[in-house]
């Protein structure tokens, strides 16, 4: 009996060793399936995650695609009003211009506002540059024959005046073909008809008159016309731009047009900046130079500011006054003036002309202005390319300086011969 009893509880062992097993294996196996199940997800997770990805980069291309399509329907809308800019043309190209030439060329959009707006000018620094300039920059008594002859090649001879007429044009013509007297061009060894102003200035209702005096002269002589409403330039744009028009239609290879002094005072220098380019359109070949009207822009600031955003709408030369206001072209502010042509050529490659205008009459004065000019811009801006002088009477006192030279005698302004 106990023996069966034995085996009876080794069997139960048996048996619960079996079922044991097999739990453990159905565990196994379900542990297995499981297992499999969690690689079966993963597959199928990893390819979702791929998808989604691709999905999110088509979207966002579709999305750069479309800011890409606005952007340009918005630049295509503003094309002709606010052309880019920069350019710039000199006034007759030389060898080491020509590559840069860009009459043709019109810009199109401002680019620089910000920079215009960053400029400052310290007044102190400008002041005590000019000190140090006419105290030791001085031109020596043996070479200012020279500078003073080549002065006039720089001349644009002027006649402004309300009474002019064919006879007073006809004369002034004259005398910018042959400046000098034939006994002075003779005593500084100059040969005849070499020696010429640089242009010839006008209103525009003389600009036939000009062009025909100097063809009878036989005188290879740009005519320069004063536009756009000047020396105010109050009236509309419209009316301004049909002045620049009617000049060029007659003949005028030069264009002196006058800015909008009240765009520059408010700040809007977006607005002068269209106005300009419409201008410089207006002009086509001709060559165009902005009267910043210096004396009526108040601040140092404001006349650096404004000179970059003529030169930035396509102004082959920036010019200091028309003449007419109380303060006109001064060393301080043609110094201003001559750094921001100097930034605006470092940041761009290209060359912008500069002409003082108003208040230069002697011929002390036209030394100090090229002084100025080779200090600060060197010595290509000592010729007609690149720097004017506005002026009616200084070739007079310039004729009267080398003719005192040549002779030893002192001559009276009245003795020489009218402008």
């Amino acid at each position: 009996m106990k023996d069966e009893n034995v085996n009876q509880e080794d069997d139960k062992k048996l048996d619960t060793t079996k079922q044991d097993k097999e739990t453990t294996d159905e565990k196994a196996s379900r542990l297995r399936k499981s297992s499999l199940k969690v690689k079966d997800k993963k597959k199928t997770v990893i390819p979702n995650r791929e998808d989604k990805t691709k999905e999110r980069t088509a979207k966002e291309k579709k999305d750069t695609k479309k800011t890409e399509e606005k952007r340009r329907t918005e630049e295509n809308k503003e094309k002709g009003k606010i052309p880019k800019a920069v350019r710039e043309t000199n006034p007759k190209t030389t060898p080491s211009n020509q590559e840069k030439s860009t009459s043709s060329i019109l810009p199109k959009k401002i680019s620089n506002l910000g920079w215009v707006n960053r400029s400052c000018v310290n007044d102190q620094a400008v002041k005590n540059r000019v000190q140090d300039l006419l105290s030791s920059r001085l031109i020596h008594a043996d070479h200012q024959v020279e500078w003073l002859a080549r002065s006039i090649q720089c001349i644009d001879l002027t006649t402004l005046a309300g009474d002019d007429c064919p006879s007073n044009v006809a004369r002034l013509c004259s005398k910018a073909a042959h400046p000098l007297s034939d006994d002075l061009t003779r005593a500084l060894q100059i040969k005849h008809g070499l020696l010429t102003t640089g242009a010839v200035c006008v209103y525009p209702a003389r600009v036939a008159d000009a062009v025909l005096g100097l063809e009878r002269l036989g005188a290879n002589i740009p005519v320069a016309s004063v536009a756009t409403g000047f020396p105010t330039g109050q009236t509309s744009l419209k009316i301004r731009l049909e002045e620049i028009e009617f000049a060029v239609a007659n003949g005028a290879k030069e264009i002196d047009i006058v800015i909008n002094r009240e765009l520059a005072l408010s700040q809007n220098w977006g607005e002068l900046y269209n106005e300009l380019v419409e201008m410089r359109k207006a002009c086509g070949e001709s060559h165009m130079k902005s009267i910043l009207a210096v004396g009526e822009l108040c601040t140092l600031t404001n006349i650096y500011k404004a000179s970059l955003v003529a030169m930035m709408a396509g102004s082959d030369f920036i010019k200091t006054s028309t003449g007419k206001e109380t303060v006109n072209a001064t060393l301080p502010i043609g110094l201003v003036m001559c750094r921001a042509i100097r930034a605006y050529n470092r940041k761009t490659g290209f060359k912008v002309g500069f002409k003082p205008a108003g208040g230069i009459r002697t011929s002390k004065d036209v030394l100090q202005w090229m002084t100025l000019m080779k200090e600060e811009l060197g010595d290509n801006y000592l010729t007609p390319d690149l720097f004017r002088i506005g002026a009616s009477a200084l070739l007079n006192d310039i004729e009267r300086n080398l003719a005192n030279y040549t002779t030893g005698g002192y001559f009276l302004a009245e003795e020489m011969p009218m402008a």
